[in-house]
């Protein structure tokens, strides 16, 4: 064989829903976050399945294997009267990586992206996911210092939305 890897990079389907969960996992375990994974199989299959998609997922495999995913989700940018993609996951297993795989997911998942109007690309890392920020500078996703990500969510976000129900 002459070296070249023939990916597949096909879309998600339900039953493909514990193999993304898997792949969370694994990919919570690299970056030594697994106790903060919540989701569950069943959460991936009815957000991610059902009749409004909270989000897309492409799957790559080589020779029928698993060999990583992709997961985003639309976006829009106010400011620039723009829709984007919002990349939340990409992974790549151990086997696998080293051969472009995560660089064609997410110019699979730009490209779909494009294809429904979008024209950005936006996704956040783990602060001490080194290797994953050498990775996203080296195909072009630049770190944006004009940005900081905030959250709120469990008991805290339940209370605040609920607060918002009606007027005070």
């Amino acid at each position: 064989m002459n070296g070249i890897v023939m990916v597949t990079i096909r879309e998600a389907r339900p039953e493909d829903a514990g193999l993304l969960h898997e792949a969370l996992l694994a990919l919570a375990r690299h970056t030594g976050d697994e106790d903060k994974v919540e989701s569950t199989p069943d959460d991936l299959l009815h957000y991610g399945f059902g009749t409004h998609p909270a989000f897309q997922a492409l799957i790559a495999e080589v020779d029928g294997r698993f060999a990583g995913m992709c997961l985003s989700f639309a976006s829009f940018s106010t400011w620039r009267g723009q829709p984007g993609i919002y990349v939340q996951d990409l992974y790549v297993a151990d086997a696998f990586r080293g051969r472009r795989i995560g660089e064609r997911l997410l110019k699979a998942a730009a490209s779909r992206g494009y294809a429904r109007g979008a024209r950005h690309l936006r996704l956040s890392v783990e602060r001490a996911n080194i290797s994953a920020q050498a990775f996203y500078e080296r195909v072009g996703i630049h770190h944006s210092r004009e940005e900081q990500i905030h959250m709120m969510r469990g008991e805290q976000f339940k209370a605040f939305a609920q607060r918002g129900t009606g007027s005070e």
